[in-house]
């Protein structure tokens, strides 16, 4: 039986022959891909990156509730959240239309 030696994996070589460095503050790791390193242009990927002056917008929008930061589904909010508020607004239309139908004190 043959073995297979477990090659350990190596970050991309960086691009620009090494001189120019990640734009993210305090990142020495070499340029790769939209100005920054392999770790940080991952994170951009991810949608984990928050939008830093000189880098450009975020990879996608994010969700407009706090401290979210799922992709946009509708009406600037995740699908979570976009369902949540749905269900609310389902469920308040259904609690007025009782009120409405009741008959009117002559």
């Amino acid at each position: 039986m043959a073995e297979t030696a477990k090659t350990k994996k190596t970050a991309p070589a960086p691009k620009g022959g090494g001189k120019k460095s990640c734009q993210i503050e305090g990142c020495k790791r070499g340029y790769r891909a939209k100005g920054l390193c392999f770790f940080h242009y991952k994170k951009w990927r991810r949608g984990e990156l928050e939008k830093k002056p000189g880098l450009g917008a975020p990879r996608y929008e994010t969700c407009g509730k706090e401290a979210c930061k799922k992709k946009v589904a509708a009406h600037g909010l995740c699908q979570e959240h976009f369902d949540a508020w749905k269900a609310s607004r389902k469920s308040a239309k259904l609690s007025a239309a009782p009120a409405a139908e009741a008959p009117a004190a002559s």
